[in-house]
């Protein structure tokens, strides 16, 4: 026996709701949803109009997407008849609307429409949840029956799972489309990464870097100069995430376009503060180590612009030096006078050691911090190694210390070794 003949026998409301259902459980789209609702809420109850409000559960509002004959608006969850339905969670029937305190008739002076009767049903989820408010006016011929609620009722129910579906449906794709723009933006952003590093007849030089989400606020570059000379940028935004890597992008352009046509780098770090300082928020900034490396000379002319520590192990002794930074972050205060460059003149098996803060900074499970002395240690252990396997020492002894702490902060580091 087919379906149509199971329900030939059954009254026509009743064969309305089975035709509602099948038609709720067939699509996932919200708005189709919420428009199939409003009409067949109209078209069981003989009522001339209907709002379906979604509750918003971060500002504690109703809302609306769909609704027959006005536009949509919010109200406070706790507002009229529907907010009334939403709190108590129950059926209200208004026989007469102007009788009724909870009434709010601004929407019908601002409509010209004049309301009767008002049945209100609360929408709820199969984890008994608020989703929304069925709001229904103005039944044709009388008030609202007990019938007409219990269909009412019927209605709201189906409505609340499917308008659940739909929206978990919904958030589900947001968060597809989301992660798949945040896996352009990573690939754009390592494709900003150097893949080679300058081969140098007395540096070895290696650099890293890993965001602590898929996109970073850190930035790393090198720039032929010519002459043996190469412009090494190290830079850290404040946070993590899409802004700052937004900031870290531009930083990284201004630093390689002013670089490109000048050597003083304290004249560049002037520039490029000032035109960063012009577009950063508050509480936010880039720190920026800036460097000229001259391979002849062996010799490292660089500014650090709150960047810091930077460590220099000397072979001759086998200690390790600290500097500090030079000057404040970028982005600060326009027109700040940068101190001074430095020079480090450097000798056969030094090693020029810069890491952002991810490092120092990373706590293992006890909060204790990774600390500038322990990654001393680890570069005075593996002073005879490469630079790329002192780079990759530091990192091994971060995670080791870490233990099973999440990263919670970027991570780039650049090793210069003199050979």
């Amino acid at each position: 026996m087919t379906q149509e003949h199971l329900q030939s026998g059954l009254p026509d409301d009743t064969r309305a709701l089975l035709e509602m259902a099948r038609a709720l459980a067939a699509t996932c789209d919200l708005d189709r949803l919420l428009a199939m609702v409003v009409e067949y809420s109209m078209k069981l109850l003989n009522a001339e109009r209907a709002t379906l409000f979604l509750y918003d559960e971060n500002t504690n509002e109703l809302y609306t997407r769909i609704a027959e004959g006005v536009e949509g608006f919010r109200i406070p969850a706790g507002s009229g008849i529907a907010g009334a339905a939403a709190q108590t969670r129950t059926t209200i029937n208004v026989p007469d609307a102007y009788a009724d305190p909870r009434f709010n008739r601004d929407v019908d002076k601002q409509t010209g429409y004049r309301t009767r009767t008002i049945l209100s049903c609360p929408l709820i989820d199969y984890e008994n949840r608020l989703v929304g408010v069925l709001q229904v006016l103005n039944k044709r011929h009388g008030g609202f029956s007990p019938h007409n609620i219990a269909i009412a009722e019927a209605l709201s129910a189906q409505a609340g799972v499917a308008l659940q579906r739909a929206r978990l449906l919904e958030e589900y794709l947001e968060k597809q489309r989301m992660e798949h723009a945040l896996e352009i933006a990573h690939q754009v952003q390592q494709r900003l990464f150097p893949k080679t590093f300058p081969a140098l007849k007395r540096f070895d030089i290696a650099g890293w870097n890993r965001p602590c989400d898929a996109i970073g606020g850190d930035c790393c570059d090198f720039l032929d100069l010519g002459d043996g000379r190469y412009s090494l940028i190290l830079g850290d935004v404040t946070g993590h995430g899409i802004g700052p890597a937004l900031v870290s992008c531009a930083a990284r352009a201004m630093l390689r376009a002013i670089s490109s046509r000048q050597y003083d780098v304290c004249n560049v770090i002037g520039q490029v503060n000032n035109l960063i300082a012009e577009d950063m928020v508050d509480n936010s900034f880039v720190t920026v180590f800036l460097g000229v490396l001259d391979d002849e000379a062996g010799k490292l002319t660089y500014f650090s612009a709150g960047q810091g520590p930077l460590l220099w192990y000397r072979a001759a002794t086998g200690e390790v030096k600290t500097f500090g930074a030079g000057g404040i972050p970028l982005g600060i205060m326009p027109d700040f006078e940068f101190t001074p460059a430095q020079t480090v003149s450097m000798a056969s098996g030094d090693i020029f050691c810069l890491l952002t803060d991810g490092f120092y900074e990373w706590e293992n499970t006890h909060k204790e911090q990774m600390g500038r002395d322990r990654i001393m240690q680890v570069i005075q252990v593996h002073h005879q190694c490469c630079a790329h396997d002192i780079l990759h020492a530091i990192l091994n002894a971060v995670e080791t210390f870490s233990a099973e702490a999440p990263q919670a902060d970027d991570l780039t580091g650049i090793v210069i070794k003199m050979v």
